[in-house]
This record gives structure tokens, sequence and C-alpha cells, in this order.
């Protein structure tokens, strides 16, 4: 007798873009005592990688009738929180999130960081908010307090190339210069 294989809610995307990435130390998302701090990044995929955003919409759909029997006793709820969310409707100052959609990934487990050849990444500086990859994510129902819905976790996240850094931030040549003469100059 053949096994049929479990339909799976994990997905593989084309190149994103990482935003609010915490991937080197845990965060607490509302920084509130006893929160649970977590690995977490914002995935923003462009409206134009319709490969991606068919395999995020197929696993969704996975997850709801997963939640179902798992969650929901038995139906899937008419109102529910929704992982992918739209950039143009949900965050229209912002130009990283124009003509985009966008998921909010999380674990509680230190995700994998690998570049292009598969090497570990452990410095902060060579992955950050603002540059590209690619994020092995995975959907689950969730009901959690009265609040029902789909949430994304993070599994492995692979950097493509260097972007344009997020958040403001500028670097070490930008603000300052070599300083020249001596200490007793420097008064």
């Amino acid at each position: 007798m053949e096994k049929t294989k479990e339909l799976s809610t994990k997905v593989i995307t084309g190149k994103v873009r990482f935003s609010y990435l915490h991937v080197f130390e845990p965060t607490s998302i509302n920084d509130q005592e006893g929160s649970q701090k977590k690995y977490s990044v914002s995935l923003v995929i462009q409206k134009s990688d319709k490969v991606t955003l068919k395999a995020i919409n197929d696993a969704i759909t996975i997850a709801k009738e997963q939640g179902k029997s798992k969650k929901w006793g038995g139906k899937i709820p008419a109102k529910l929180k929704m992982p992918l969310r739209d950039g143009d409707e949900e965050r229209p100052e912002d130009e990283v999130y124009k003509n985009a959609f966008f998921v909010n990934a999380s674990s509680p487990t230190k995700p994998t960081l690998v570049d292009r050849d598969m090497n570990l990444i452990t410095d902060p500086a060579d992955l950050y908010s603002g540059c590209y990859g690619r994020a092995s994510i995975s959907f689950f129902a969730f009901n959690k307090a009265g609040n029902l819905g789909i949430a994304c976790g993070l599994n492995h996240l692979q950097k493509m190339q260097d972007g344009e850094a997020l958040g403001g931030r500028t670097s070490v040549d930008e603000d300052f210069t070599p300083i020249e003469g001596d200490d007793d100059d420097l008064m």
C-alpha cells in the first residue's frame, strides 16, 4: 500500500527583500514583560513574483484545511488573521513596500543563515535589513486567546545579494573621517 504524501505548508521563496530583520538575537515584538522573544523577519515580495505568491497562497490554503480539524473545531472561521499582506494598502508611505506584498515570519529557534555558497553567516554586518535573499518558511493555523488565523514560521534564510540598508542607519564612513594630529590636539 502506497503512502500518500501529506500536503506541505512549507515554501521556499524566490528573491525577496529582508526588512525588520532580527535573526541573530531573538527580540520581543512588543517589548512586554513576559512576552516570548523570537527571531523574525518581514519578507517583502514583489507583486510580479507570481511563483512565490502562488506557493504562499497554496500553503495558506493547506494550513486552513489543517486548522479546520486541529484548531477550529471542524470549520474554517469567517474572520481569520492572514499572513500575506498588501504593502500598498498597509504601508503606503514606505517605498520598500510599494508594489509588494509582505509576510512576517518568526520562530522561537534561531534560523540557519547562509550565503549564496551555503556558507554559514555569523556576522550581523553580512545579513541586514535591506539585503535580498530567499527564505524557507512554513504556514500554520493558530487559535490563541480568541485570535484565529494563519501564521508564518521562519525556518532558514539564504542571502543572495546586498541592498541599501533599511532603517536609516548610516555607515561608519558616512559619520567619521580619519583623525589627524596627535592626542594633545584633540582637546
